[in-house]
């Protein structure tokens, strides 16, 4: 009889110790330092004037007079929109508010690529919102290449400090000629920086800009081991608060010089001017108060950088140095 008692006591406090286990993967809620935003620095622009439905047109419902979209994943397609501009540099954000339940092999997308046009040497600049497993997380992925380098991606992971299917949160990137910020809520949680020692591997061509929904099983589920499950089907993500500013190129072959004309905005009414609208000085590094977010961030929340990943590099990429 005690043995049994000592096994169920035993068995009781392992289900205990798993169970914490679980719920401290769904509680870093954490209250993140405050700091000035960059979201609203620049024009919102309308989703519907701005971008094309670049695939699975019949998922995508524009609303609230085409401030909004939600797109959708079901068995019959994913969904994806493409800006109408091409952009040299500038700030790109959106609202994001992702499906919620079970999501696991669910990938949302908003990111920068010329592989339309470069399709053997492109440029892209990622944020990728996985949904990562059977407990229901979201993890943001970031990840930027240059000239087709995919085999050499530069991705790293982070958790969330809050729960991202309750209401829309702010996801964007700035990218000029000094750096490529990502940010989350305004809080920068990665910065690359350009530097002239490795030229090569910094995004430096025209890109588009994509909003899209998609299954990721076989890519983000460790080989499939997660599915995508339609049960849960459709999987419905909303977009608003659009922000796109920077230099628009109409020829994507041709990268503008630092004087050339450009757009401070893809919305259709606004007036040219002769400057990137992220070229200033208060774009060309980040402040303290971002600087000391960043490394919040990065302390509590990120848990793969591929600068770690020693099994994957056997040469370490230079900027890890």
């Amino acid at each position: 009889m005690e043995f049994l008692q000592k096994k169920f006591l035993f068995s009781a406090l392992v289900s205990i110790l798993c169970f914490a286990a679980e719920v401290s993967s769904h509680n870093r809620f954490y209250t993140p330092p405050s700091l000035t935003p960059l979201t609203g620095s620049f024009p919102r622009v309308p989703i519907d004037r701005a971008f094309s439905k670049s695939f699975g047109a019949s998922n995508i419902q524009y609303l609230i007079n085409g401030s909004t979209a939600t797109l959708a994943l079901d068995k019959t397609s994913g969904s994806g929109l493409v800006s109408q501009g091409r952009y040299y540099y500038g700030f790109f954000s959106a609202a994001i508010k992702l499906p919620a339940g079970l999501s696991s092999g669910v990938v949302v997308a908003f990111y920068l690529s010329n592989a339309d046009k470069f399709p053997h040497n492109h440029d892209e600049i990622d944020i990728e919102l996985l949904g990562h497993d059977k407990r229901n997380d979201w993890v943001i992925q970031t990840n930027m290449y240059a000239n087709g380098s995919v085999s050499t991606g530069r991705e790293e992971k982070f958790y969330l400090w809050f729960d991202p299917t309750k209401q829309h949160h702010y996801y964007s990137i700035l990218w000029n000629s000094y750096h490529t910020v990502f940010l989350v809520d305004n809080i920068p949680v990665r910065e690359f920086i350009h530097s002239n020692s490795y030229p090569s591997i910094y995004p430096a061509k025209p890109m588009s800009v994509y909003a899209t929904i998609w299954d990721g099983s076989e890519w983000a589920t460790h080989g499939g081991k997660y599915p995508v499950n339609y049960k849960y089907a459709p999987f419905v993500v909303s977009f608003t608060e659009m922000e796109l500013s920077g230099c628009i190129v109409s020829d994507p072959s041709e990268t503008p010089s630092a004087s050339s004309t450009c757009s401070k905005s893809s919305s259709p009414s606004s007036s040219p001017s002769s400057s990137d609208p992220v070229n200033g000085p208060e774009f060309s590094k980040l402040s303290q108060q971002q600087i000391a977010a960043m490394d919040w961030a990065r302390r509590k929340l990120m848990f793969y950088s591929y600068c770690h990943d020693k099994p994957r590099f056997k040469v370490m990429p230079p900027e890890c140095h």
